[in-house]
C-alpha cells in the first residue's frame, strides 16, 4: 500500500457509528500519521493539529472501514479478471479497507513464497490493507497438508480451500489439530461435491421448472455438521465461510451453545437475492452455493440480527464475459461484490430488518476480530482507515460505476440508498466520489 501522507486529518459534524465501542453520536474524528487519535463527541475538545486537513461531513456516517474476509482475484494466473491492484480499487469504492484473498490463484497460494508475493505485491500496488490466506493442502488437492505452522508464524492469518471443501474427514481432523496449535483459522465452504454433482441452482420446484439440474440443501448442511463435530472434538477455530439454508442456521445455533470458537458468514447475495432473481437463465446468478428460496433468505437476515451469523462478506468472485456467456448449466459460478457490499447491506436497514449498528458490527469489528486484526473500529491508537457514508443517497449501479475489471456483478442496475462518499486508509484518502479511487 501506498505511504502515509504525514498531513492530520479532521472530520468535523459526522454521525460517528462505531459497533466495537457501541459509540453512536455525532462527534468529530482525529488521526495523525495515520492513527487515530480521538473519535467521537468529545474529540474535538482537545484541539485539531496544526496544519490538518478539515473535512466537514456534516449529514454523512462514519464508520471504520470495512473488512471483507472473502475475496477473489486473478492474480498471479487470472491477471485479466482481477489484479490485486485492481480488487483494491474496487474495495476502496466500496468503503472496503481491508480484505482477506483467498488461495484459489494459479500457482495456489500454498506456500510462503507465494503468500510473501501476494503481501509484497499489495505494498507496492494496493491502496489498501491486503491479507493473503493459504490453502489447506497443497495445491488445493484435498491430500496433502500445506506448510501450516511456516505459513502461520509468517503472519498466515487463515486457511481455506477456498472454492473448495475437504472430503476427508480424517484429513481434516489432523489439519484442524494442527491449526488449533498456531491459534489460526480454519475457514472451509461447506459443499458436498457428491451431493453437488452437476447441480447449478437450488432444488426445487424452479428448478424444474426451468430445465435445470437441482443442488440440495443437505448438500451444505451434512459437511457443516461434520466440521462442526471435528471442530469441537480438535478444539480449533473453525468459521463456516458462507452458508445459505435455514437448517443450516438451526445446525450452527446448536453447536454454538456448546463451542464459543466455531463462526460462520454469510454472503450479502444470499442476503439479498434468492433463486427467482435467475428468471431467464440469468448467469450473473449463478453462484456457489446457489441462491435459495425466499424463506431460506429470510431465514439467514434473521441470523444476522440474532447472531447466530457472525460476518457479512461480499464473496466478490471475478469472471471474465468467457465465462458468463453461456448457457446457464456451463457458465462459471461466481460475482463480483466489493463495490455493493455496502449498499446492498443498507438495505436491511432502511428496511426495518436488521438494525444499522448490527449491519456496520458484521462489516467491520466482527471480521476483524475473527481474523485477529487491529481493525474495524475508530478507537483511539488504531490505524485510521474508515469511510463516509450518505446513508440516503439514491443511485442505480450501472456498469459505469464498475472498478473490478470483470463486470459480472448480480447487482448490475440495481437500485441502491446509500452510498460511500469517501474511504480513507491510515489516514491518507484512497477513494472520494468525485475523483474516485486515488
Amino acid at each position: 500500500m501506498t505511504a502515509v501522507v504525514s498531513r492530520p486529518l479532521v472530520v468535523a459534524n459526522a454521525r460517528i457509528l462505531d459497533p466495537s465501542r457501541r459509540l453512536d453520536e455525532v462527534g468529530t474524528l482525529i488521526a495523525e500519521d495515520g492513527i487515530i487519535l480521538a473519535a467521537g463527541g468529545n474529540a474535538q475538545n482537545q484541539g485539531f493539529p496544526e496544519g490538518a486537513e478539515v473535512i466537514d461531513a456534516r449529514g454523512m456516517l462514519l464508520i471504520p472501514g470495512l473488512v471483507d474476509a472473502r475475496v477473489f482475484m486473478g492474480e498471479p494466473g487470472g491477471e485479466h479478471r482481477e489484479t490485486i491492484r485492481s480488487v483494491s480499487r474496487a474495495a476502496a469504492a466500496g468503503g472496503v479497507t481491508s480484505i482477506l484473498t483467498m488461495p484459489d490463484t494459479d500457482p495456489v497460494i500454498d506456500d510462503l513464497a507465494l503468500a510473501q508475493f501476494v503481501s509484497r505485491t499489495a505494498r507496492e500496488t494496493a491502496i489498501i490493507n491486503v491479507f493473503p490466506s493459504a490453502a489447506l493442502t497443497k495445491g488445493l488437492k484435498g491430500k496433502e497438508m500445506t506448510e501450516i505452522g511456516l505459513l502461520a508464524q509468517a503472519g498466515v492469518l487463515a486457511f481455506t480451500e477456498g472454492r473448495h471443501t475437504l472430503r476427508d474427514p480424517a484429513l481434516i481432523r489432523r489439519i484442524m489439530t494442527y491449526i488449533r496449535d498456531f491459534d489460526a483459522l480454519f475457514l472451509h465452504e461447506t459443499q458436498d461435491a457428491d451431493l453437488t454433482g452437476s447441480g447449478v441452482m437450488n432444488e426445487g420446484l424452479l428448478a424444474s421448472w426451468l430445465g435445470l439440474p437441482g443442488i440440495p440443501r443437505e448438500a451444505e448442511i451434512i459437511p457443516l455438521e461434520r466440521d462442526l463435530r471435528l471442530a469441537a472434538l480438535t478444539g480449533c477455530r473453525y468459521h463456516a465461510a458462507k452458508l445459505s439454508t435455514a437448517a443450516s442456521l438451526d445446525v450452527l445455533r446448536r453447536a454454538k451453545r456448546e463451542n464459543p470458537k466455531v463462526s460462520a458468514g454469510v454472503s450479502i447475495n444470499h442476503l439479498s437475492l434468492n433463486e427467482n432473481d435467475i428468471g431467464e437463465y440469468r448467469t450473473f446468478f449463478r453462484l456457489s452455493p446457489p441462491l435459495r428460496s425466499e424463506d431460506d433468505r429470510q431465514a439467514m437476515i434473521e441470523g444476522i440480527a440474532d447472531g447466530t451469523l457472525d460476518v457479512i462478506v461480499s464473496s466478490h468472485d471475478p469472471q471474465d464475459a468467457d465465462g458468463k456467456r453461456r448457457p446457464f448449466s456451463d457458465a462459471e459460478a461466481g460475482s463480483i461484490g466489493l463495490e455493493t457490499l455496502l449498499p446492498a447491506a443498507l438495505r436491511l436497514h432502511h428496511s426495518g430488518q436488521v438494525p444499522l449498528a448490527r449491519i456496520v458490527e458484521c462489516l467491520t469489528v466482527a471480521p476483524a476480530k475473527l481474523l485477529k486484526l487491529d481493525r474495524g473500529t475508530l478507537e483511539p491508537s488504531r490505524p485510521a482507515d474508515f469511510a463516509l457514508v450518505d446513508l440516503d443517497a439514491p443511485y442505480v449501479y450501472d456498469k459505469t460505476r464498475i472498478r473490478s475489471r470483470s463486470k459480472n456483478s448480480a447487482f448490475e442496475n440495481a437500485r441502491f440508498q446509500g452510498e460511500v462518499m469517501r474511504t480513507v486508509v491510515a489516514g491518507r484518502t484512497v477513494f472520494d466520489t468525485a475523483n474516485g479511487p486515488l
